[in-house]
This record gives structure tokens, C-alpha cells and sequence, in this order.
């Protein structure tokens, strides 16, 4: 006959929400070894929390030195982009639940820029490319003495480009940058759209000229990887399209 107390423990574990959840990492330490290897960790976790939380868990109670990129784990500074179960993601926005935790949920870093370490890649290049396009705006004349105004009309012309927070995910989805890294990457070219549409911009002319290039826009095969993979829901392949339909009738 069954207890008090063993009756309390056995419907406490029947009501606990938490779950055991396999984690397949791709670990990679170049001190180590040359090569690249997956690794399985369990943990109990309730499956309303995120895979940023499931990987807080692994580094804090199980191996210290698994390394990730994360800040402010709000979706906003973009540093916690991954490929989880095979897609582009942040994992501070991928909730347990959403990615079928009955099967191991594998982890590994972006592709096509260099991993340093397990899940943290040299976004150097991404940068180098984002900064090449001159994501500031310019113009002439002198310093204006009040704010330069913008009709909403105007405004509305490259508000989704606007969204970008350059977690490098529709970069790192696209084909062409995997087999390329000198492509601009669909990153830099949202960033590009932003001002080249921007109407109290005057360098528009100066950046399409710099997506001319043989590594700018014509290399976009238009596989829709980068819209998909956007965690900001930033219709990408389109502003890809407007721009190249810019360098084509130099209206913008």
C-alpha cells in the first residue's frame, strides 16, 4: 500500500513539465583537433523553453567549455544565429517544442564563414561586406539645422529593410555565399536597400555601382534560402529584386 509521501513524489513527477531532450552538437576545438566532431548531451528541460536555454544548461551543469555567441537573448542583437536541425536560426527565439524534441535536435555552427570555435564562426568577412556598402547615410551641403524630415509615403519605401539586426542567417542559408565568400551576401545587400531608397540619401547611385560588381547582386540565384531563414521575417529576395531592377532602370 502506497504511502502519503510516496503518493506527494509520484504526482509531483506525473505534473512536472520538464522532459529529457538529447542535444547533438557539433563540437570543434582547433587546439585539439583538425576535425570537427558531434557530441550528445541529455538534459531535463521543460519544452517551453528555448534551445539558448537548453545550451545555458549543457555549458553551466555538464562541460564548461562548449562556446556560443549570446547577448541579449531577446532577438535583437542577432549573435545567437545557428543552424538547428538543419536550419538557420536564433536559439533564443527556437522553442523546444517547435522542433520535434522526441529526436535528438542538432546544433552547428552557420555555414560559410570559418569556425573557430564549436558554434562561434569569424563573422569578420560578413562585416567586411556590410561595411563596403556604406550603411550611413550621405549627403551634400552643409549640416542641416533641423531634422531632415521624411513623409511616411517616403518612409514606407524601405521600412522591411529596416528590420535587419545582421544575425548573418540569410547570408549564411545562401548557396552562392557558401561556394563564394567574396559574394556581398543578401546581409549587405538589405543593408545597401535600406539607403539606396532612403529619399534624403544621395549616394544611391555610389552603392549600386558597388553591387555591380561580379560578387554583388547578378549572383543572387533567387532560392528564396535567405527569406526563409530571416528571423526578423524580412522579405529579402525582394529587396534583392528591387535592387537589381534599380541597376537595371536607375530609378529609385
Amino acid at each position: 500500500m502506497a504511502t502519503p509521501v510516496l503518493d506527494k513524489v509520484e504526482a509531483e513527477s506525473a505534473a512536472s513539465p520538464y522532459i529529457t531532450v538529447t542535444f547533438r552538437i557539433r563540437r570543434f576545438n582547433p587546439e585539439i583537433s583538425e576535425d570537427a566532431v558531434w557530441e550528445d548531451f541529455r538534459i531535463d528541460i521543460d519544452p517551453k523553453e528555448r534551445v539558448l536555454d537548453g545550451l545555458h544548461k549543457i555549458k553551466w551543469e555538464q562541460d564548461g567549455t562548449l562556446t556560443f555567441r549570446r547577448s541579449c537573448a531577446h532577438g535583437i542583437c542577432g549573435s545567437d544565429a545557428m543552424r538547428i536541425n538543419g536550419k538557420n536560426r536564433l536559439a533564443c527565439k527556437t522553442l523546444i517544442k517547435d522542433i520535434n524534441p522526441e529526436k535528438p535536435i542538432t546544433v552547428e555552427a552557420i555555414k560559410g564563414l570559418t569556425v573557430l570555435k564549436d558554434l562561434v564562426v569569424d563573422m569578420e568577412p560578413f562585416f567586411q561586406a556590410y561595411r563596403d556598402v556604406m550603411p550611413f547615410l550621405i549627403t551634400k551641403g552643409n549640416e542641416p539645422t533641423r531634422e531632415r524630415l521624411q513623409s511616411p509615403e517616403d518612409r514606407e519605401r524601405f521600412d522591411d529593410t529596416t528590420k535587419c539586426i545582421l544575425c548573418a542567417a540569410c547570408t549564411s542559408s545562401c548557396p552562392v555565399f557558401w561556394n563564394d565568400g567574396q559574394y556581398f551576401g543578401p546581409a549587405a545587400i538589405v543593408n545597401a536597400h535600406r539607403f539606396i531608397f532612403d529619399s534624403r540619401d544621395e549616394a544611391g547611385e555610389q552603392r549600386l555601382e558597388i553591387l555591380n560588381d561580379r560578387d554583388g547582386v547578378w549572383r543572387c540565384r533567387t532560392t528564396f534560402n535567405c527569406t526563409d531563414a530571416c528571423p526578423r521575417g524580412i522579405e529579402v529576395t525582394k529587396a534583392i529584386q528591387e535592387v537589381k531592377r534599380a541597376l537595371i532602370t536607375r530609378r529609385f
